[in-house]
């Protein structure tokens, strides 16, 4: 049924622009909802660890992978520089409770 869709999709573009442009969107969507998992996954592992009180090294350096992850996901624009800032606040605080 996907499948039905991206066809029908794509032959309503008539330029080779529109065209080239509907497939650099498609790659570039796929790339930023695979970063998006990325941190995703790092929250829940770091919300994990907390819950589970883990040692304060692990979830420092968690906290670490994650503010990396969101860095370079601002930087290549996935997220936008308020969210990063208030996402890493509020973990590090969570973080910050449970030491």
């Amino acid at each position: 049924m996907a499948e039905a869709k991206e066809k029908k999709g794509a032959g309503k573009t008539k330029r080779p622009s529109a065209l080239k442009r509907n497939i650099q969107n498609q790659k570039r969507r796929l790339r930023n909802r695979s970063n998006r998992s990325t941190v995703q996954t790092a929250i829940r592992s770091l919300k994990d660890s907390v819950t589970q009180k883990a040692s304060q090294e692990t979830i420092q350096d968690k906290l670490n992978a994650i503010y990396s992850l969101m860095d370079k996901g601002v930087k290549k624009g996935v997220f936008k520089a308020q969210k990063a800032a208030r996402t890493k606040s509020r973990l590090a605080l969570q973080a910050q409770k449970q030491a």
